[in-house]
């Protein structure tokens, strides 16, 4: 079965080209392209829709406070010009990033993802989702239990770990490797930004030149790995 899809953009230009690029992927089904996000919530209300497009500057209704003003959304491709909401499209669960502009091939890779992941919600199979993801670290004599959905970063201190939890006061401390640790934790939902750090996606409310933020947080960015978070910002 194909998938359902709309375009919301208000630049004539870029809904063209996410036409055409629609009409070459042999799974998609464009029901509507639309103008605004207004436009977009008339049909969403009238079709059944797999799969959105969506721009994010546009007037009146932006694509954020669309996507936000919906209970069940279909999955969601940001298609946007600025990197800055990249976050923001994270934190909301979007399938994935485009920024404009974009090839084919990248199209096409975010299409894939989306495809997959409708796949995996139609017959429920245990996803990538960070709520699904727990383990038991060792804490001197006991073995605790980490809910990955509850972690917001993780420090590594020479041979032992810091787990800091959204749920905790303070971290948890195990012996492990952030190696280690990283084939424990659901792929694509952490990133590392320093050789010492492993930070949540979801949980970064600002990203800086050295630094990204969890609340008041600052979590360090080195070169070595500043190259993770502009991947973040471009497609996740």
């Amino acid at each position: 079965m194909k998938m359902r899809c709309i375009i919301v953009d208000d630049e004539p230009l870029v809904r063209e080209l996410l036409e055409d690029n629609v009409s070459q992927v042999p799974y998609l089904e464009l029901v509507q392209s639309c103008k605004s996000a207004l436009e977009a919530l008339e049909t969403l209300q009238k079709e059944r829709i797999d799969l959105i497009f969506l721009d994010i500057q546009m007037p009146r209704l932006n694509g954020l406070q669309l996507l936000q003003s919906l209970n069940d959304p279909p999955l969601v491709i940001i298609v946007s010009a600025y990197e800055k909401y990249a976050v923001q499209g994270f934190n909301l669960q979007v399938a994935d990033y485009l920024l404009k502009p974009f090839s084919f091939d990248r199209f096409l890779k975010a299409c894939n993802r989306a495809a997959e992941l409708s796949r995996i919600k139609k017959h429920k199979i245990p996803t990538g989702d960070v709520k699904s993801y727990n383990f038991f670290v060792n804490v001197e004599y006991s073995h605790v239990k980490i809910v990955a959905d509850e972690i917001n970063y993780i420090e590594s201190c020479k041979d032992y770990l810091k787990i800091y939890l959204s749920s905790a006061v303070k971290p948890v401390i195990t012996r492990m490797s952030l190696k280690n640790i990283e084939t424990k934790l659901p792929e694509n939902a952490f990133i590392r930004t320093h050789k010492s750090f492993l930070v949540a996606i979801s949980r970064i409310t600002t990203i800086k030149r050295d630094y990204v933020c969890i609340g008041e947080t600052e979590i360090p960015i080195s070169e070595t790995f500043r190259e993770n978070i502009t991947r973040v910002l471009k497609s996740h």
